[in-house]
C-alpha cells in the first residue's frame, strides 16, 4: 500500500512525465543512430555488387560471353567462403556459371534487387545464409545474378536491434528508478510537512514544520507555514484572552448580583413581585453556568486539569452517571437501557470523564421527547474502550453536523430549549484530553425523528499505556479529530 500511495504522488507522476520524455528522445536518437548504421552498411553493400557488376560487364564487353564465365568462374575459385554469389544461365535458365546451381524465389525490386536464403533449394551445400542480389539480362539472352552474403551484416543489425531494446529498457529501468527515488526523496519532505499540519489541525498548536536549514523550497515554505501559525496562535491567544478575561470578570460581579437577587426574593412579600425575582435570579444562573462553562473550557484547552491521569474504570464511572440520570428519563417517561461490559479500564481524569459522560446522558435526554428511548453502552474493541449513547431524539440536519463542536452553536431545532451551546464543545476538549475521536450516526436513518448515537473511542488501558501529559500541546476550539458523520443536539 505504500508503494502505492507513492506511485500516486504528484512527484512520482511528474517524474514519470520526465520519464517518458527523456526515453522518447533516446528512442529517437538510437533509431536514428541504427538508421544511419544500417542504411550506411547496406549501401556499402549494394555499392560492393555494383562494382562487381561494372567489372563483369566490361569483362563482357571486351571478352564475350566465354570471357565472362571465364572471369565468374575465377572469381568463385579465389573465393572460397562465397562471400560473393554469382550464377549465369541461358535464357532457359541453363546454369553455365556461377557457385549456386538456380535461381532463387523471392520478391524482386523494379530495378532487379532481391533477398534471398542461400540454401538447398539454390544449390547450396554450405550452412543457410542469408543473400542480397541484383538480376539482370545480358544482351544475347543471357540471364546473370550478381550478389553478396549478407547474414553478418544481418546478425550484426541484429545485435544493434538488441543492444538498443537492451539500452532502452536500461534507459527505462534507470529512468524510472530515478524518478521513484527523487519522489520519494520530495514526498518524504511533503510527508513531514502534511504530518506535522495534521497533528496541528488535531489540536496540537505549539508544534511546528521542521526544516533542514537547506534555504531550498522545502525549508522556505515551511518558514513560511511556522510564521503564518506564529501570528495564527497569537490572533487566537489574543480572542482566547479577551474572552476568558470577560468571562472571569463578569462572574465575580454577576455572582454578587445573583446573591443580592436571592436575598431580596427572600424579603418580597408580594407574590408577583417574587415571581420577577425568581425569574432573575434563574437568568442570573444560567449566566454563571455560561461563564463556568467558558472558563472550564479554557482551562482544559490550556491543559490545566489534564494533569491528574489515573486508571479509571469507565463501566463503574458510567454506572455511577446512570444512577443519577435514570430517574430523571422516568420523570419524562422514557426507557432508559444500559448495556456495561464489565472491566473496560482507560487512562484519564475522572473528574473529567464524568462531566463528559454526564453532559451526553443529559443531551440525550433533553432532547428526546416523552415516551423516547435512551440507551447507554460500555464495551471493549480491540485496543479502544467505547462509550456510547443512543437516543430517540430530534436529530440534526446534515448541513449542521460540522458545526455541532462549535462554542455556542446551537441547532435550529433545539433553540427554543434551554441551554447555551457549551455542552459539546466541552465535551470534545475533554475528549481530546484522552485521545478519544467522536463518532456520531443516526440512530434511526432515514425516520422523521431520526435520533442520534454519539460514540466516543478511547485508548483501553492494558497495564502498558503511557500515561498522558499535562505538557501536550493545546487545544483548539473544536476537536478537528472528533468530526461528526452524522448529527448531534448540544447543551
Amino acid at each position: 500500500m505504500k508503494l502505492l500511495s507513492q506511485l500516486r504522488t504528484s512527484s512520482f507522476q511528474l517524474a514519470l512525465l520526465y520519464m517518458v520524455v527523456f526515453a522518447t528522445s533516446v528512442f529517437l536518437l538510437l533509431a536514428f543512430i541504427y538508421w544511419r548504421t544500417a542504411g550506411f552498411m547496406t549501401a556499402q553493400t549494394d555499392e560492393t555488387i555494383e562494382a562487381e557488376i561494372a567489372g563483369l560487364a566490361e569483362q563482357y564487353r571486351g571478352r564475350g560471353v566465354n570471357g565472362l564465365i571465364t572471369i565468374i568462374r575465377e572469381r568463385v575459385t579465389r573465393d572460397p567462403n562465397a562471400k560473393s554469389i554469382y550464377l549465369l544461365t541461358t535464357d532457359d535458365f541453363l546454369k553455365l556459371a556461377g557457385n549456386i546451381d538456380s535461381w532463387p524465389e523471392g520478391a524482386r525490386s523494379e530495378s532487379g534487387w532481391i533477398n534471398f536464403t542461400l540454401d538447398e533449394s539454390v544449390g547450396w551445400t554450405g550452412p543457410k545464409r542469408l543473400a542480397r542480389a541484383r538480376i539482370f539480362e545480358v544482351q544475347g539472352g543471357l540471364r546473370l545474378l550478381v550478389g553478396r552474403d549478407v547474414d553478418e551484416l544481418t546478425n550484426l543489425k541484429r545485435v544493434i536491434e538488441t543492444a538498443i531494446n537492451w539500452g532502452m529498457g536500461i534507459t527505462l529501468a534507470l529512468a524510472l528508478l530515478g524518478g521513484f527515488l527523487m519522489s520519494r526523496s520530495t514526498t518524504r519532505r511533503i510527508e513531514v510537512i502534511n504530518n506535522t499540519s495534521r497533528r496541528i489541525m488535531n489540536g496540537h498548536l505549539s508544534l511546528r514544520i521542521p526544516t533542514r536549514g537547506t534555504e531550498d523550497d522545502f525549508d522556505q515554505l515551511a518558514e513560511n507555514l511556522n510564521q503564518m501559525l506564529d501570528r495564527i496562535v497569537y490572533l487566537m491567544e489574543g480572542i482566547r484572552h479577551v474572552s476568558d478575561s470577560i468571562a472571569h470578570d463578569l462572574r465575580t460581579p454577576l455572582t454578587r448580583l445573583r446573591n443580592q437577587l436571592e436575598s431580596t426574593l427572600i424579603t418580597v412579600d408580594d407574590e408577583e413581585a417574587r415571581d420577577h425575582v425568581g425569574q432573575a435570579v434563574a437568568e442570573a444562573d444560567q449566566l454563571l453556568a455560561t461563564f463556568n462553562a467558558l472558563l472550564r473550557i479554557a482551562r482544559l484547552e490550556t491543559r490545566g486539569n489534564a494533569a491528574d491521569m489515573k486508571v479509571v474504570s469507565l463501566d463503574e464511572l458510567v454506572s455511577d452517571a446512570c444512577e443519577l440520570y435514570e430517574a430523571v428519563a422516568e420523570d419524562k417517561e422514557q426507557s432508559f437501557e444500559q448495556s456495561v461490559e464489565q472491566g473496560v479500564m482507560i487512562e484519564g481524569d475522572r473528574d473529567l470523564l464524568f462531566q463528559m459522560v454526564s453532559n451526553l446522558i443529559d443531551n440525550a435526554i433533553k432532547y428526546t421527547p416523552e415516551h423516547g428511548r435512551i440507551g447507554v453502552a460500555v464495551r471493549r474493541e480491540g485496543t479502544d474502550a467505547i462509550f456510547e449513547v443512543q437516543d430517540s431524539g430530534i436529530g440534526i440536519p446534515d448541513d449542521e453536523k460540522d458545526q455541532v463542536f462549535q462554542r455556542f452553536y446551537r441547532v435550529g431545532k433545539s433553540r427554543s430549549l434551554p441551554g447555551n451551546g457549551l455542552g459539546l464543545s466541552l465535551v470534545s476538549a475533554v475528549a481530546e484530553i484522552h485521545q478519544g475521536r467522536i463518532i456520531l450516526t443516526d440512530t434511526y436513518p432515514g425516520d422523521e425523528t431520526p435520533g442520534l448515537t454519539v460514540t466516543i473511542r478511547m485508548p483501553a488501558y492494558t497495564g502498558e499505556t503511557k500515561r498522558i501529559k499535562a505538557t501536550q500541546a493545546e487545544l483548539p476550539a473544536s476537536n478537528a479529530s472528533s468530526r461528526p458523520t452524522a448529527d448531534a443536539p448540544e447543551t
